[in-house]
């Protein structure tokens, strides 16, 4: 079975102040550090990375040399409107389609595999991690009104990883019902799709803050230093 990859990298950076798909870690873009693991995963066939209009040029560069990537297409105002663009140059023999967002560099080909293996079983699959700390609700005035029971949440992170009519229909569906969502899981479960959960482990941060970009280099220094 065919895995096509959509990595997102079609956000405005509104939070972290600046265009963070181009900082560096380590010496290399954080887009990179995407391109290259979904690359290197020998589940991955084709990677079609999905952009702003005016990153266009600045992603072709860190593209380089990379035969697997498939296609650098725009995206559109919202997430799910990027993602339908990924969908739409993803090739028609693709079996499942992985969504991942750029501003997560340090995704490894290990966890894309895993996630590859629950969605070939169940037929959808994300990678996410278990929430540890304590939750509550606030009122309108930001005073606690509430806890949340933590046992069985998580935090979905990426990939996100579908059989691929499965993603397309949920898509149509949303498009046909003007619904707005934050990520593929909403959108497959409003499909009637169940999603198997993957626990993530806890490197596969995302880039959000500036201080960010010093912690992902803290976890790649400690990677070269354990060999992975």
């Amino acid at each position: 079975m065919t895995l096509s990859a959509v990595i997102v990298a079609a956000g405005q950076s509104t939070r972290v102040g600046f265009d963070k798909l181009l900082a560096q870690i380590a010496g290399r873009r954080v887009i990179e550090y995407s391109i290259a693991a979904f690359a290197a995963a020998p589940c991955v066939k084709e990677i079609v990375l999905v952009s702003r209009r005016d990153r266009i040029e600045d992603l072709r560069s860190a593209i380089g040399c990379e035969t697997k990537v498939r296609a650098l297409v725009p995206g559109g105002e919202r997430r799910q409107d990027s993602v339908r663009a990924g969908l739409e140059a993803v090739s028609p023999s693709a079996d499942f389609v992985a969504v991942h967002d750029a501003a997560r560099p340090l995704i490894t080909t290990e966890e894309i595999e895993r996630v590859f293996a629950a969605a070939r079983k169940y037929g959808a699959a994300v990678l996410a991690r278990p929430i540890s700390d304590t939750l509550k609700t606030a009122d309108a005035d930001q005073f606690v009104s509430g806890s949340i029971e933590r046992a069985n949440v998580f935090a979905m992170q990426t990939p996100q990883i579908f059989r691929r009519h499965l993603l397309i229909e949920s898509y149509e569906r949303l498009a046909n019902q003007s619904i707005t969502v934050t990520d593929e899981v909403s959108a497959a479960q409003m499909a009637g799709a169940r999603v198997a959960i993957v626990p993530a482990s806890e490197e596969n941060m995302k880039i959000t803050f500036p201080r960010d970009l010093a912690l992902a280099q803290l976890i790649l220094d400690a990677r070269e230093r354990r060999g992975t």
